[in-house]
């Protein structure tokens, strides 16, 4: 409680919420990461899973790239990434160097929800529909890609809120986002400020995993909700 008064005091300083270093600006280089980073992740991740689930094959080498991203140094990987961005591009490739651990997170949870929810898929039903004349392509867009949602947004939400957490360490490169608060804390011993940045992550963490949720009752009929299982 010692820490989380000092915290929430930050947060209702008025200066807290103005001009560049305010808490509005720093959330949407905050999420400017996590979205960019969330959307190269989906885009590599989401196709390889439903394919892979799709045709049955390659099963393990999902299960070896997910462990593999999962023992990955996320922060040596940021400051690898931020040292030959520098190197090799100058200060302008350094905005970008955050990318390349970040998706690496990402990726792993996306890829294997997407597979086991390919794999989760009744044989009964793909049997039905292939005897009602469906293609390759169409069984896996209208009835294999859909049955899996819920277990693909599932390593959605994952990978976002987990993105969240770790793209605070893009500040320990210089970088923004509300990671900056909890840095500039620690160098200048303001433990309020550092305080205040971990309770502003917790709390867009849970409103992720929340918006995540929301969009799950929406899309996701009531029978494959209760179906679902975490991977």
């Amino acid at each position: 409680m010692n820490a989380i008064g000092p915290g929430f005091a930050w947060l209702a300083q008025a200066q807290q919420w103005h001009g560049a270093n305010g808490i509005p600006a720093r959330l949407l280089q905050h999420l400017g990461y996590v979205g960019i980073s969330l959307l190269i992740a989906a885009l590599i991740a989401l196709p390889a899973g439903l394919l892979i689930g799709h045709t049955g094959r390659g099963g393990f080498l999902v299960v070896s790239l997910a462990n593999f991203g999962r023992a990955l140094p996320t922060l040596g990987l940021v400051v690898l990434a931020f040292a030959v961005a520098l190197a090799y591009l100058g200060s302008a490739g350094t905005s970008a160097a955050y990318i390349v651990p970040l998706v690496a997170l990402a990726i792993p949870p996306i890829l294997v929800n997407a597979y086991e929810g390919m794999l989760g898929v009744d044989p009964g039903l793909k049997d039905a529909a292939r005897g009602m004349g469906m293609t390759g392509p169409q069984l896996l867009r209208k009835v294999e890609a859909p049955v899996a949602l819920p277990l693909i947004l599932l390593g959605l939400r994952t990978a976002a809120i987990q993105v969240v957490a770790t793209a605070t360490i893009a500040a320990y490169v210089g970088l923004g986002g509300l990671g900056r608060y909890i840095i500039d804390g620690l160098a200048t011993n303001d433990y309020a400020e550092v305080a205040g940045g971990a309770l502003l992550v917790v709390m867009l963490a849970l409103a992720v995993q929340a918006a995540f949720v929301g969009l799950r009752w929406l899309i996701v009929p009531a029978g494959l909700r209760l179906q679902a299982q975490p991977a």
